[in-house]
């Protein structure tokens, strides 16, 4: 069965959708549960994190589980509003109808403690396309979310979707294509900077790979966070990796298909050295001779004109046997 045409790039569509920016999507939502020790113990127990910060009568919970104290989990909120419900249904109408979460941003004002019940309110920063992607064309849609503890704002979170149309029906066959440079160089996403991360992409731009160091207990973490997760201090400097480190753990990309990248490639998570972890690409090796435990070199890859160089790891074969 073919797919119903749809109007999903019309511009009538697109200024329908512009007029819902500034509108609420949540009003007046409130945290299912406080903020808890038992949820705390779980989300630091599939993380592996074991700072004491987090435990005990002084504990926190780790910033970014930000956005659980706000989910509504299988029965959902009622607390959606009117106008989202609206603007979901528009895009329903004009064929939108498949979604997939494509990104988030956190900012954090205090700490969250266990007993805190959260309220939040939630609005629709932008609706920007149409944009045709390989999954097919639609739109991006972005809430920001405002986190109140008693009245007291202790964070934003911002989630974007993308709903968009089908670009071929289940079942269809696939022609083979080729993606040209020029596609590649309109799909591939670049890396969000913002004030906690720029000081990692600076290090970047010298070709360096820098770590972050607590100047209250020395430990170094990564990814960048604005506070030490091991005791806290807000105070910190950098260290240079010496780029060599092995395979962790790593996964095989085979879906979706983006055209901006060619699957299947190997996601590794890297352990350098140094004693921290960071995600990136494996180069250099088959995809399928990637290994627990393969030692790796960092490396400084530019994939496109105008894009920003990106640290990659070379693995390196038994034998010394690379790609």
């Amino acid at each position: 069965m073919s797919q119903p045409p749809s109007h999903s790039s019309s511009p009538q569509l697109a200024a329908q959708l512009a007029a819902f920016e500034g509108r609420p999507a949540v009003v007046g939502g409130v945290g299912k549960d406080p903020v808890n020790e038992p949820m705390i113990r779980h989300w630091c127990e599939a993380l592996g994190d074991s700072s004491p910060a987090y435990v005990g009568p002084d504990a926190v919970a780790p910033a970014t589980m930000l956005q659980v104290w706000t989910m509504g989990g299988l029965s959902g909120h009622s607390s959606r509003s009117e106008a989202y419900e609206e603007l979901l249904a528009l895009l329903d109408d004009a064929g939108c109808t498949s979604v997939v979460a494509t990104d988030c941003e956190q900012e954090y004002l205090r700490p969250l403690r266990p007993g805190d019940r959260v309220a939040f309110d939630s609005v629709v920063e932008s609706v920007v396309g149409p944009k045709t992607t390989k999954l097919g064309t639609g739109y991006f849609v972005t809430t920001r979310m405002d986190v109140r503890v008693d009245g007291e704002p202790v964070g934003t979170h911002r989630f974007r979707i993308l709903k968009y149309a089908p670009s071929r029906a289940p079942g269809a066959s696939r022609a083979p294509e080729t993606p040209t440079g020029r596609e590649l160089a309109a799909t591939r996403p670049r890396p969000v900077v913002n004030r906690d991360n720029a000081g990692f992409w600076d290090g970047v731009g010298r070709r360096q790979l820098l770590i972050q160091r607590c100047l209250e207990c020395r430990a170094l973490r990564f990814p960048w966070l604005p506070g030490c997760n091991a005791c806290g201090s807000g105070d910190w400097d950098t260290v240079e990796a010496c780029g060599d480190g092995t395979v962790f753990s790593y996964v095989v990309m085979h879906h979706p298909p983006f055209p901006a990248f060619d699957p299947p490639y190997a996601v590794g998570l890297i352990e350098l050295v140094e004693g921290v972890r960071i995600i990136s690409n494996v180069i250099g090796v088959p995809y399928d001779k990637v290994r627990i435990g393969m030692p790796v070199r960092l490396e400084f890859v530019r994939y496109e004109d105008g894009q920003p160089e990106l640290p990659v790891f070379r693995g390196d074969l038994p034998g010394g046997v690379g790609g």
